[in-house]
């Protein structure tokens, strides 16, 4: 009788979960916590089992201890170079007998930034023939930053991968879909189901039908804050125009699936109509329709998609005309909201606008909460923010222009490093950089800076940031150790000096004349 692997999900048809022998299968996700917890449930499923992993130690995958699984399992660590990643079937031809078992490979994606794109086909194939036959199984379970354009890659290997999915947190829940799986009796493509985690695992999740329209009865309405029409009367009798957001809030909690339309005039606002729109659309359902209209220059990426998340359906920009603004709302007629919206506010604030920090901070911290912001998986990848280093002219030092720069936002920071000014624009798109700076500096900085050099993508932020945490290094290590003079005893022979006092002088009088 052939053996059987599982991941082990609990209250999955086990369709969905088992691995044939001799199958090579690919998990990835985009949070390493959860690719370590899947790795845990995996291995307490199964008979007999072997670890493999890269940029960690074996042990601390096994911390807290598996539930179940094998009473020994062989551990095996591969170093993060790329001659050792093409070498892994030669080594496990080595130092792997041919016992029916379940193979874990752990990785990080940045591992597979180290081969070209078109060695992953031939290394695959040379692995799926060592596989041949034999009774083992091998699930390469990869987790961290650029999963998706690895995934993208992994779409093409068909051919020479048994099954293909993949995991990714939502606030309070998680997604699993696969892309395609192979098991014992055929081959399933195409599936998705949502789960939930406890220390033990992963379990199917039966999500309750939250968002079914309540009822249809006021689909014709149009509820809006006044100033979205821009000073202009109601449009028709389905039209109610209101004084404020808290207004319009108060009476569309009652309704059903009118037309809902907020304003945003300044971006200490977001916080509070997030939570309007999140408490509207976890209590009246999908068929209302919730629009923000951008009244002055507020959103960023960011804030974008922190309103989406909470529910809204859609988001008129400030540049948008009147008669464009209408259309919008012709266009959402009819439509119903299908995104998964969490329970828990705060999660969903704190997943879209991680980091809470705002201006000068000095460099090694500077450095530490950049890294930890595009190290973040829940972010969409290259759209974290821009890194700017801007060189003030030569008549201005870099603490004059230092300043000059008044970061309001959460998640913009500044520092100064090799005699310039460095940004860090959370959220911020290549496009709007323009319009962040001017609202950041007091004067056109134009006038103030004579270059300035931008970096937008993930890895290259990445690379220039540890650049500059080493420089803070190196200038510690090198720094010279001042001794403070020894104190010079006094002599009591010697009369200390006399001490000047001071004297009042009074500007604007002329001094007196002598008397004759």
């Amino acid at each position: 009788m052939a053996p059987s692997f599982t991941l082990g999900f609990e209250q999955v048809r086990d369709e969905l979960m088992l691995m044939q022998p001799s199958g090579c299968y690919w998990i990835t996700a985009n949070r390493e916590e959860d690719a370590r917890l899947l790795t845990r449930q995996c291995i307490s499923a199964q008979r007999a089992v072997a670890l493999i992993t890269c940029g960690c130690q074996p042990l601390s995958l096994l911390t807290p201890a598996p539930q179940g699984g094998p009473d020994a399992i062989p551990l095996f660590s591969l170093p993060e170079t790329r001659q050792a990643l093409l070498s892994l079937t030669d080594d496990l031809a080595r130092v792997l007998s041919e016992k029916p078992r379940l193979v874990i490979f752990f990785t990080s994606s940045l591992l597979w930034e180290k081969i070209a794109a078109e060695e992953v086909s031939p290394w695959l194939k040379k692995l799926q023939k060592w596989l041949s036959g034999k009774q083992i199984s091998l699930v390469i379970v990869t987790s961290g930053s650029g999963i998706n354009n690895l995934r993208n890659h992994l779409q093409t290997f068909y051919r020479h991968l048994d099954g293909l999915s993949q995991l990714d947190w939502q606030q309070d829940s998680w997604n699993y879909r696969i892309n395609w799986w192979a098991h014992g009796d055929g081959m399933l493509a195409d599936r998705a189901m949502h789960l939930s985690a406890s220390e033990h695992g992963f379990a199917l999740l039966n999500l309750e039908e939250q968002n079914t329209p309540l009822t249809l009865n006021d689909e014709q309405l149009y509820l809006a804050e006044q100033s979205v029409l821009e000073g202009a009367p109601p449009l028709s009798r389905q039209w109610s125009l209101f004084a404020d957001n808290a207004a319009l809030y108060a009476r569309a909690i009652q309704a059903n699936a009118a037309t809902v339309v907020f304003t945003l005039q300044h971006s200490e606002a977001i916080a509070e109509l997030a939570a309007q729109i999140h408490s509207l659309r976890r209590t009246r359902g999908s068929g209302l329709k919730i629009v923000v209209r951008e009244m002055q220059t507020t959103l960023r990426y960011s804030d974008e998609r922190l309103l989406l998340a909470c529910g809204v359906s859609a988001i008129v920009p400030l540049n948008a005309p009147m008669s464009r603004f209408l259309t919008t709302l012709e266009g959402i007629q009819g439509h119903s909201y299908n995104r998964h919206v969490p329970a828990d506010l705060n999660v969903l604030l704190k997943s879209m606008q991680p980091l809470q920090e705002r201006g000068f901070l000095p460099l090694a911290s500077f450095c530490q909460s950049v890294a930890l912001l595009v190290n973040n998986t829940l972010l969409p990848e290259n759209g974290k923010g821009l890194l700017v280093a801007l060189r003030p002219v030569p008549e201005l030092k870099p603490e004059q222009a230092l300043a000059l720069c008044k970061p309001r936002r959460y998640g913009d920071l500044v520092t100064l490093a090799d005699n310039r000014l460095w940004l860090f624009l959370s959220s911020c798109r290549f496009t709007d950089l323009d319009t962040a700076v001017k609202f950041i500096f007091r004067l056109p900085h134009d006038e103030i800076f004579t270059n300035r050099l931008v970096w937008h993508e993930d890895l290259q932020i990445l690379s220039e940031v540890r650049q500059m945490a080493s420089r803070v290094k190196t200038s510690r290590r090198s720094a010279p150790t001042v001794q403070a003079p020894a104190a010079v005893a006094a002599d009591p022979a010697v009369p200390p000096p006399e001490r000047r006092q001071p004297q009042d002088i009074t500007l604007g009088k002329q001094p007196p004349e002598d008397a004759e």
